[in-house]
């Protein structure tokens, strides 16, 4: 089951919150009115498939700073198009 809570609520109620997560509860954090990110046990995790040896970009080394100006956002659809 997914629960939504705010930001505020999950500073609140932190400890509570990390004891149903590792039971298996599931929460979506809203931040400023717009969802955040979720809480998942890591146990709910799905391991990498496929063969990640042979894939460009798991294997690719740290980028460092952009030089060229680009934001994250930028360089993304280069990345994951």
């Amino acid at each position: 089951m997914n629960t939504v809570i705010s930001a505020k609520e999950l500073r609140a109620s932190l400890p509570a919150v990390v004891e149903r997560v590792r039971r298996g509860g599931r929460y979506t954090v809203i931040y400023r009115s717009r969802p955040a990110f979720q809480l998942i046990p890591v146990d709910g995790i799905p391991a990498p498939t496929g063969d990640t040896a042979s894939d460009s970009l798991y294997r690719a080394a740290p980028l460092g700073r952009s030089t060229d100006g680009r934001t994250a956002a930028d360089h993304d659809p280069l990345l994951y198009a």
